[in-house]
């Protein structure tokens, strides 16, 4: 523990001083730390390096510490910006659907595992930025230049209105303000849930009262087992509790906390997100009921409508458009929850060049890339 320590703080160290690491030095700081942080799961960060070489979008999924690591040299011209409460971990595959208290299917940003305080354009142009890599790969149509323009148009209509939260109710047809068709179901949900490896040992008390707390009847009967999901977050803890209740199946997954990557650079430890539930609590939507966090751990409920959504896999029949006008404006939903910032960002994007996001973007698009490459070799 103490050479690990000791190797984390003199990354830090050289972080201040401002020599560079590589994406290995910084890949093995980052997990060092992690580790000083919470209990790893190996097998699931070996998964982690395994998908993240498959490509460039991947790899972006799985590094945000690295974004973070390198955003203040090849952005320097917009560090300087107002900050708000970001999401941090910002792309094109950040959003799902939940079901709110009444019931309704709403859309927005469905992770906020990295939320800090940061610059407003870190989100903005990470954003972008995924969109780069995403039409650079084939999956998107739309011409970068004009993604981009629906992004801040999305994100600039929504601050000089005040946020609006993005519920889309019950009817298919009402889908149309994110420009798709129909959103389709996992297939198999449950029968792949089920299929899970189950958990034999008992649980520890803390993850056992998480759980419970937040089902039907704390009394009922359930089964708990081990769960593979995301990307950046591979590695920390996942229990998902199964049971019947009242003529079909429920479940509530407990997914361990860690501090936004943004501490590692700050040389903080912690045991649990310091800002995941005032992300949420704090931003205009129409929030999941189910999900909240229970000591040092994120409760959420899954189901077939509680999901994130793969804007690769969407149907073809999409304005991406309007779904990137939608991103930029959910973004600003978020931005609103930190108050007296609104004026500063309209005054600072007055202040940028019209083509500010698309150059920001494809600067961190390349050193994204460059780093993709550099790791898919080792």
């Amino acid at each position: 523990m103490k050479t690990e320590e000791h190797g984390r703080r003199s990354v830090v160290g050289q972080l201040s001083e401002g020599r560079e690491l590589n994406i290995e030095s910084a890949t093995a700081s980052y997990e060092g730390w992690m580790r000083s942080c919470t209990v790893i799961v190996s097998s699931d960060l070996r998964s982690k390096h395994e998908q993240m070489k498959e490509s460039p979008f991947q790899f972006l999924r799985g590094t945000f510490y690295r974004w973070a690591q390198v955003w203040p040299s090849i952005c320097a011209e917009l560090c300087d910006a107002p900050k708000v409460l970001a999401v941090g971990d910002l792309h094109v595959n950040s959003f799902g659907t939940w079901r709110d208290a009444e019931g309704r299917l709403c859309w927005g940003v469905d992770d906020f595992d990295e939320s800090y305080p940061l610059v407003y354009t870190n989100d903005i142009v990470r954003l972008a930025a995924s969109l780069k890599i995403v039409i650079d790969a084939g999956s998107l149509s739309i011409r970068f230049k004009d993604g981009c323009g629906a992004i801040l148009d999305g994100y600039l209509q929504s601050l000089h209105e005040g946020g609006c939260p993005i519920v889309l109710a019950e009817r298919e047809q009402k889908l149309d303000k994110l420009g798709v068709d129909s959103f389709k179901p996992p297939s198999d949900f449950w029968g792949k849930l089920n299929r899970l490896p189950t958990v034999r040992h008992s649980l520890a008390n803390d993850l056992k009262h998480a759980l419970e707390k937040t089902l039907p009847d704390p009394k009922m009967e359930y089964k708990v087992v081990r769960r593979q999901a995301g990307l950046g977050s591979l590695g920390q803890k996942r229990f998902v509790a199964i049971a019947r209740w009242q003529g079909g199946f429920i479940a509530r997954e407990a997914k361990s906390m860690l501090p936004s990557a943004c501490s590692w650079l700050n040389d903080q430890i912690g045991h649990r997100q310091s800002y995941y539930e005032e992300a949420i609590s704090s931003a205009v939507r129409s929030p999941d009921p189910f999900q909240v966090i229970e000591g040092s751990w994120l409760i959420r409920r899954l189901s077939p409508d509680s999901n994130p959504i793969d804007i690769q896999s969407l149907p073809k029949h999409r304005d991406e458009h309007m779904l990137l006008h939608a991103m930029g404006s959910e973004t600003a939903n978020v931005h609103l929850g930190t108050k007296g910032q609104t004026t500063k960002i309209l005054n600072d994007l007055q202040k940028r060049k019209s083509n500010w996001l698309r150059d920001a973007a494809a600067r961190m698009a390349r050193v994204v890339e460059k780093d993709w490459k550099h790791n898919r070799k080792s």
